[in-house]
């Protein structure tokens, strides 16, 4: 298994889980460039069709259930998600999958003003041979995870 040198890793000298692959590194940039507030450096992170299912299925981030495709979705995705919050993630366990997949198990805090969003679930990335996300699946339930927010 190769992990493809990324440079702006080098900047990051602590990661949430053990990196074992490519995707387990795109996911550590993921998780990097979100708490750093750096929506270029995470577009950057997927490939130019990448899609984004976060929540996988249909919810009010994803009427149609079919997700995020592209890096204009997935700019308006962070416009939508990430950039009215502030974001932090608690990965309990990471399993590398071969060299081009990786599951992460734990949660993703979003707080927006006085309100703490929880999403507990699994999430799920694919990259390519170039180390950027082809494909992100976020494996928790909408309206559960509202009906629990706390104030």
């Amino acid at each position: 298994m190769v992990v493809p040198h990324i440079p702006d890793m080098d900047k990051h000298h602590m990661s949430d889980f053990d990196i074992r692959n490519a995707a387990q590194a795109a996911a550590q940039r993921s998780i990097d460039t979100v708490r750093a507030k750096d929506k270029d450096g995470w577009v950057a992170n997927f490939a130019d069709d990448a899609c984004i299912e976060d929540p996988v299925g249909k919810s009010p981030l994803d009427q149609t259930g079919n997700g995020h495709r592209g890096k204009a979705a997935i700019s308006a995705f962070w416009d939508m998600c990430i950039a009215p919050g502030n974001v932090d993630f608690n990965i309990r366990e990471s399993y590398p999958v071969s060299d081009v997949a990786c599951a992460n198990v734990g949660s993703i805090l979003n707080t927006m003003g006085d309100m703490k969003i929880e999403a507990k679930g699994v999430f799920i990335y694919h990259v390519n041979a170039e180390g950027k996300v082809t494909n992100l699946r976020a494996y928790w339930d909408f309206n559960s995870t509202m009906a629990a927010a706390k104030k």
